[in-house]
Formats: C-alpha cells, sequence, structure tokens
C-alpha cells in the first residue's frame, strides 16, 4: 500500500478503498464529519468502515473517533483524506481487536 493516501486512492479510483479485516470479512471506508462544531469551535472528522455480508449487502459498521479536528467539516474531512492506506487499515484493525474484545464470548 505504501504511502498511498485515502484521498489519493478515491481520486484515482473513484471510490472508497476495501480492505479484509482480521475478522475475514470485507470493509470498504469512507469519511465523516461532525454536523455541529464543538464547544471550542473545531469539527470533529473520523472513519467509517462499513462491512459487507457475502451477498454484497452491507451487514454493520464500525468507526473510529475523531482522527482529525479544523474550523470547518471540509477541512477535518480532508486532514484524514491524508492518512494512508496503511494508517486506515491499522485504524481497522484496532476497531476490530477493540470490538471482540468487548463482545460476549
Amino acid at each position: 500500500m505504501g504511502e498511498l493516501t485515502l484521498s489519493d486512492y478515491v481520486e484515482a479510483n473513484g471510490r472508497p478503498p476495501a480492505f479484509e479485516g482480521t475478522d475475514g470479512r470485507p470493509y470498504s471506508v469512507g469519511v465523516f464529519s461532525d454536523d455541529d462544531p464543538d464547544s471550542d469551535g473545531y469539527f470533529g472528522a473520523a472513519l467509517l468502515f462499513i462491512r459487507w455480508s457475502a451477498q454484497n449487502e452491507p451487514d454493520g459498521h464500525l468507526e473510529s473517533g475523531h482522527v482529525a479536528r479544523a474550523r470547518d467539516p471540509a477541512t477535518a474531512e480532508a486532514a484524514v483524506g491524508r492518512m494512508t492506506l496503511e494508517e486506515v487499515k491499522r485504524t481497522l484493525e484496532a476497531l476490530i481487536a477493540a470490538r471482540d474484545r468487548s463482545e460476549p464470548a
């Protein structure tokens, strides 16, 4: 994956990247930002991972915490877009691990 960023990938391919998680499931990723600023006037932006079923239907999702903050949503989202695909994949793996630790056996 190298130093290719999330935004680079979307621009080059016209679609969001997809990853296979450590749970063996496919995930696509997008960026979202808060609708309203926080008490300091900043908008947070985060990653949203959509999990796909074998029938190519969404069947779950994982959300990161804010990975960028800015005075406007577009700037916050652009900062998230500068994450490398490796950073995005590590974020997905951390979210899967955290989910698996919190789910009852």
